[in-house]
């Protein structure tokens, strides 16, 4: 085994952004990441630790910004692993800096940004930092030019990718954060940082020694996630001609579904494999029963480019082409879920059969009741994981999924449990109430309520605790019979607006003309709409609402 050299030492800032490095975002990282929060948190804590300005910065105690990990041999160049976040924003910082200062300083502060090129030699300006390819250009431009930082004001920001936006927000805070400190604030800014911050450079030129490095270090900045750990093993097993392509196919990808979407899709790839409960760190997981950096190609192009596009499907509801209105209407009923194991099988269902739009729309209608079934018995966690990898596996096997026996259907029993539920109290199980009623009122309108509310919630007719006076107690006098009717479905009514407490106790005409509907006079939901076409409300009424409901649930779930 060859011997790795590893070599660490604590420099200040003053040796870290000059010749002896020309720091270089590898294709693998991930994006710029760094908010306004963590880059105002960076500033606050430097301005607090220079303490009120009456010592001499060189008598101030060292500040420690942490440590970064390189593959650097002994030239200059060095492949950030850890540390890019800081390293870029302390650039940003540096040039705010530059920005709110007299020319003499702002001059000697570019030395800091990049090395400056000789028109004599013909050499060009060398940028100290080089962020990933698709930020570059747009880094350069406005953070290390000249003059560059200060015309982020006029940028219009919704237009950007995320890191480019992270780098406009960032800039425009340091900017506006210094204008109000003094100049000679800005200048002992300027030597603290240069002089008295520190950062641990920890380097090697083998990049799974700097990764066995990075992971016992204590880093101050945002984690590498499971998917940037996976991407550096992925690309680097790439030959570098075509590295180049595959890493903008894989944060292509990333950026389109966002990072939060991005890493959860690994875990549903992990599932879809694996097909039982995590049982150790994702990573390891994903290492062992995906396999993606034995032949990386085949896993960017045959299974998170395919398997990525149907996730975005299917999380924002958005299936093209033909039978898109219903498939998207089911696919917004599963994903008000209130889990995502049922994700994995959609997933693997529409990579395979996506194509044949009627077999997918069939599916989740199939799928969407499965899913409910299972959330309105409250299934655990361990009985979703089992139903749902014994779908895949059909799913996998192209087996008929319609089939009595099928993963996929619900069997007699299960049925018989789902109907006893909803017969029940169900204003007493929080956590299926709404879907139920949604999925309820949408039924009762064939599909054709669109729910986007910013308040949706759930009131009794029947109030829980009527006045002795009110016409609730002449029509409900014995408190048995009127608490067995008060929580069932017949009894219950969507509103879209919050609850008014002073409201609920109200009698029932009252109600009707002032509580149930809405300015326009009407109710965005057949459900409540149903309730002000009663004269009365009595046990008999909500009986038969019981069971003319209870009737519509049974044919939408087939049950």
């Amino acid at each position: 085994m060859s011997k790795v050299n590893i070599h660490g030492a604590e420099y200040p800032i003053s040796k870290v952004f000059c010749d002896d490095f020309f720091f270089e975002v590898p294709l693998y990282q991930r994006p710029y990441a760094w908010t306004t929060e963590h880059a105002g948190e960076l500033l606050e804590d430097l301005i607090t630790f220079m303490d009120d300005g009456k010592r001499d910065v060189e008598e101030l105690n060292p500040y420690f910004l942490g440590s970064i990990v390189l593959i650097k041999s002994d030239k200059p160049e060095s492949q950030i692993v850890d540390g890019q976040q800081r390293l870029t924003t302390l650039t940003i910082l540096l040039s705010a800096l530059r920005a709110t200062m007299q020319k003499s300083y702002a001059k000697k502060l570019t030395y800091f940004i990049y090395q400056e090129g000789n028109e004599i030699t013909g050499t060009p300006n060398r940028y100290r930092l080089t962020i990933r390819e698709r930020d570059n250009d747009f880094f350069k431009k406005y953070v290390q030019d000249e003059d560059g930082i200060e015309s982020v004001l006029d940028i219009n920001s919704a237009k950007l990718s995320d890191s480019q936006r992270n780098i406009v927000e960032n800039s425009i805070l340091y900017l506006d954060t210094l204008k109000k400190l003094s100049e000679s604030d800005r200048l002992r800014l300027v030597q603290f940082i240069v002089n008295r911050c520190f950062l641990v450079v920890v380097s090697t030129p083998d990049l799974d020694s700097a990764y066995r490095i990075f992971s016992v270090l204590n880093d101050r900045g945002l984690d590498l996630s499971h998917t940037d750990i996976l991407k550096a093993e992925v690309i680097g097993k790439i030959s570098v001609p075509q590295q180049e392509s595959y890493t903008k196919k894989w944060e292509d990808i990333e950026e389109q579904l966002g990072r939060e979407l991005f890493q959860e899709l690994f875990v549903h790839i992990r599932t879809i494999h694996r097909k039982v409960k995590l049982q150790d760190t994702i990573l390891k997981e994903f290492r062992q029963y995906v396999k993606p950096a034995a032949d990386p190609q085949h896993f960017i192009n045959d299974v998170l480019i395919p398997n990525a596009e149907a996730f975005d499907i299917i999380k924002h509801a958005s299936y093209p082409g033909n039978g898109a209105e219903e498939i998207n209407n089911n696919l917004k009923w599963l994903n008000w879920i209130d889990n995502y194991d049922w994700i994995p099988p959609a997933i693997t269902y529409l990579s395979l059969n996506g194509n044949r739009h009627r077999d997918f729309e069939k599916f989740l209608v199939y799928l969407e009741r499965l899913a409910a079934g299972l959330m309105i018995q409250r299934a655990n966690i361990n009985k979703r994981n089992e139903r749902y990898a014994k779908l895949l596996i059909a799913i996998e096997n192209e087996e008929d999924l319609y089939t009595a026996d099928s993963p996929l259907q619900l069997d007699n029993k299960e049925r018989k449990d789902i109907l006893k539920i909803l017969n029940g109290d169900i204003y007493t199980i929080q956590k299926i109430r709404r879907y139920v009623l949604l999925r309820l009122d949408s039924a009762l309108s064939e599909g054709e309520a669109s729910y986007k509310f910013s308040e949706t919630t759930i009131e009794h007719v029947l109030p829980q605790n009527p006045s002795p006076d009110s016409i609730w107690v002449q029509w409900f006098p014995n408190d048995k019979e009127r608490l067995e009717y008060t929580h069932k479905i017949g009894n219950l009514v969507l509103l879209s607006t919050k609850k008014n407490i002073q409201a609920q106790n109200k009698d029932f005409n009252w109600k009707k003309e002032k509580y149930f509907i809405t300015r326009e006079k009407i109710s965005p939901f057949v459900l409540t709409t149903q309730v002000i076409q009663e004269k009365d409300w009595t046990a008999e009424v909500i009986e038969r609402r019981q069971k003319d409901l209870i009737k519509i649930l049974k044919a939408t779930w087939k049950l």
